[in-house]
């Protein structure tokens, strides 16, 4: 029997959903905890993908472990914890096309891609969804540079390292954006506090311009 498991490399803990998984079949969970967590070391602080093939009648296992999905892989290499949640007002990080190949790379044996421009391709896309800007620019006009060819000399050299002055560039660039878009969300955040007060004096202006009952009676 396979049971799929997604844990954090290194660091898996007991909880409900494991015990839903595994307390019917009545299994050791801390010696499934302890035997993962040996197998996914190297993974630490990403959420990697596991799979359980259990012996149903001996209750004996072997561990599986794959690939972190992309999206974890991306936030590893450019040391964010999580992506933005609102992709067209505010991005997470800042890449370099070597940072993207170098995912793609890592990558690649675990995707159904042709070859390696493809995978760079696949790590732009998710990139869109993090709210990741590339080289400057967003993720998606980059995936149509990267088809273009653009980039073809990088992903043929297979070049994953990026120079100390394109890092600085990068940094200094996407702190410029940071700051705009912090002045934006700021802005909006004051609309809204405005607008809700309007709401509510006119609420207010309403409740003492109603005629009470008492009133209508006379």
């Amino acid at each position: 029997m396979i049971i799929k498991l997604l844990v954090e490399g290194g660091n898996m803990t007991p909880g409900p959903a494991l015990s839903q998984k595994l307390g019917p079949m009545g299994m050791n969970i801390n010696q499934v905890i302890q035997k993962v967590n040996e197998a996914t070391k190297d993974f630490k602080g990403l959420k990697v993908p596991v799979e359980l093939d259990v012996d149903a009648s001996t209750k004996e296992f072997e561990v599986s472990v794959f690939s972190p999905p992309v999206s974890e892989l991306i936030k590893k290499e450019l040391g964010i914890e999580k992506g933005s949640g609102m992709q067209k007002k505010s991005q997470s990080a800042n890449a370099s096309i070597e940072q993207i190949i170098s995912v793609a790379k890592t990558k690649l044996p675990n995707l159904l891609c042709r070859d390696l421009k493809a995978a760079v391709k696949t790590v732009v896309g998710s990139c869109v969804s993090l709210g990741v800007l590339v080289e400057n620019k967003p993720a998606s006009e980059i995936e149509q540079e990267i088809e273009d060819g653009k980039y073809d000399k990088e992903i043929q050299e297979e070049k994953t390292e990026t120079s100390e002055e394109k890092k600085k560039e990068l940094s200094e660039y996407f702190a410029k954006i940071k700051d705009e878009q912090e002045k934006i969300i700021k802005q909006e955040e004051k609309e809204k506090e405005a607008e809700a007060e309007k709401k509510t004096e006119a609420k207010e202006e309403s409740k003492e311009e109603t005629p009470k009952e008492e009133d209508k009676k006379k």
